[in-house]
């Protein structure tokens, strides 16, 4: 609570100006300068980097009708992916949902599409939902509240999602049925992880004054996230 509290003084004159995703933009950039283009936390990091982008570009449009709403959320969410990589850099364990794309980022036989998919898993899967809650805490609202920003963020996850897959997917057409990553993707959608975050946002919003069942939640869902992201990074190809 400490830390949401913290980080919400930090965020909040810029929230002000509409500038709230400037200052996690420029630490992923600066991530994007540091790694190697092939390290899978990095694949991540610039998948992450052009949502984030876009995302912002939005506010700044006036594409969301609460713009203060959807730079809190925005700026939360970014949070939480980076938080995991902080804890990381300097030797502390990252969330259980994490665990799997930091232990597996460099290893051979993991495709950079599922670098990538393993990375929103745990972005949405986890981070989307606790995120919810710190905004609401922060603009001192409800989950129900910020339904309109969640969608509308979801759009865009969702166009960056099939954009994603065009880039990284391996050939220059759809992937052969005898294919394993054909199938190991089919076992993944991004509209049940949204579907999933919201419910996992609500109900975590519903037990705020049970702290003890609240935590107890929070890390069921941060092994089960984890699981799943494990499944997505399997090895695909022989070192």
């Amino acid at each position: 609570m400490a830390q949401t509290q913290q980080i919400g003084q930090q965020i909040g004159p810029r929230i002000g100006q509409f500038v709230a995703v400037d200052p996690v933009v420029d630490r992923m950039r600066a991530l994007r300068a540091a790694w190697h283009p092939a390290d899978g936390v990095a694949v991540f990091n610039r998948v992450y980097l052009t949502v984030t982008e876009e995302i912002g570009h939005a506010i700044e449009a006036g594409t969301f009708t609460d713009r203060r709403a959807a730079a809190t959320l925005d700026v939360r969410f970014a949070e939480r992916y980076l938080a995991a990589v902080d804890a990381v850099t300097t030797g502390r364990p990252a969330p259980a949902c994490w665990r799997p794309l930091f232990h597996y980022r460099r290893h051979p036989g993991v495709r950079p599409l599922q670098f990538a998919l393993a990375g929103i898993n745990a972005h949405i899967g986890h981070d989307l939902a606790l995120a919810v809650v710190d905004a609401c805490q922060i603009l001192d609202c409800a989950p129900a509240d910020l339904e309109d920003e969640f969608d509308r963020v979801g759009d865009i996850l969702v166009l960056l999602e099939e954009r994603i897959r065009e880039e990284l997917m391996p050939g220059p057409d759809l992937l052969e049925i005898a294919d394993p990553l054909t199938h190991l993707l089919g076992c993944w959608s991004l509209d049940r992880a949204r579907d999933g975050a919201w419910l996992a946002a609500r109900s975590l919003w519903q037990l705020r004054r049970l702290p003890d069942l609240a935590e107890e939640f929070t890390e069921r869902l941060d092994r089960s996230v984890g699981l799943v992201g494990r499944m997505l990074l399997t090895p695909l190809t022989r070192p």
